[in-house]
């Protein structure tokens, strides 16, 4: 399928730190509607092709709370790097009662390709996410497509470790915010998963990130921060990926951090490491 798109809108655009925050819409094939996402374009754009990071977003967010709230493009700007941020769903698809509960259906995609009815029709964020957005980033922003990163916050966690264990060719760099690191174990996995993908455990395995990196051989460092004053660490359980990274002598750098909760507080005070992280990656030094 090809995924060139001439109907790309912009809403808006501001100058920051030098470089440009966009704002866009454009008429997804892959979630049959409308989607809208968010890029930081950093100064260094204006001459030549960056690397792309991509940020995936937690329940109820939209394309702009981690642009506006993470302190991240200072550091965008500094290193070179481009940030695309997706919002977390479809929205307004007509599907009865999407807005019903905050953990299932509109801000609450999970990252899946959805294969039950009435989802399936719409809820392809999986696809969008690795296939068609950074195809449309790639034919409408100046990045450098054989250099990707991603990472992502609580759900977003789980869908950044998940697309990077599924493709560890195609992101070079991976980390995550206290992510819902074993869907599986977890009752907000256990609810989106069978809603989305229906009773089929091993369809659910495939995004479990827990259970990907038994297999996945990423290779690559991930970083993982979680507070320990989280009020969903019985939801998020970095624990269980802990384990199965050992298991898989997959390396880890799973940081606790004592007296954080799970608010963009908590991300604004790590997202330069963060940011590091990628650079070092993405940059090559």
């Amino acid at each position: 399928m090809s995924f060139s798109n001439p109907n790309l809108i912009t809403i808006s655009e501001s100058i920051c730190f030098d470089g440009t925050v966009g704002f866009y819409k454009h008429p997804s094939q892959v979630c049959n509607g409308e989607m809208r996402f968010a890029v930081y374009k950093p100064p260094q754009a204006k001459l030549e092709a960056v690397p792309v990071l991509y940020f995936l977003s937690g329940l109820t967010c939209t394309e702009e709370n981690f642009i506006i709230k993470a302190g991240a493009l200072q550091y965008a700007a500094e290193y070179g790097l481009m940030l695309v941020v997706p919002d977390t769903s479809p929205r307004q698809t007509g599907i009865p009662d999407e807005d019903k509960d905050w953990d299932f259906g509109a801000g609450a995609g999970f990252y899946v390709d959805a294969t039950q009815a009435p989802w399936r029709s719409h809820y392809q964020m999986y696809s969008y996410v690795t296939e068609e957005l950074p195809a449309l980033i790639a034919a409408n922003f100046p990045v450098r497509s054989d250099r990707q990163g991603i990472f992502g916050h609580s759900m977003g966690g789980h869908g950044a470790l998940v697309c990077a264990l599924r493709n560890p060719q195609r992101y070079l760099s991976v980390s995550a915010f206290a992510p819902i690191s074993a869907p599986m174990q977890s009752a907000w996995g256990q609810k989106a998963f069978t809603g989305y993908l229906g009773e089929n455990p091993e369809l659910w395995r495939t995004y479990d990130a827990s259970e990907l990196v038994l297999s996945a051989k990423y290779g690559r460092p991930i970083l993982i921060d979680q507070g320990m004053s989280d009020r969903f660490l019985n939801e998020l359980l970095p624990d269980r990926f802990e384990q199965a990274c050992i298991k898989a002598e997959q390396p880890l750098i799973l940081r606790r951090q004592t007296g954080y909760d799970h608010s963009y507080y908590f991300i604004s005070t790590f997202i330069a490491d963060h940011m590091r992280h990628h650079a070092q990656a993405l940059l090559g030094g």
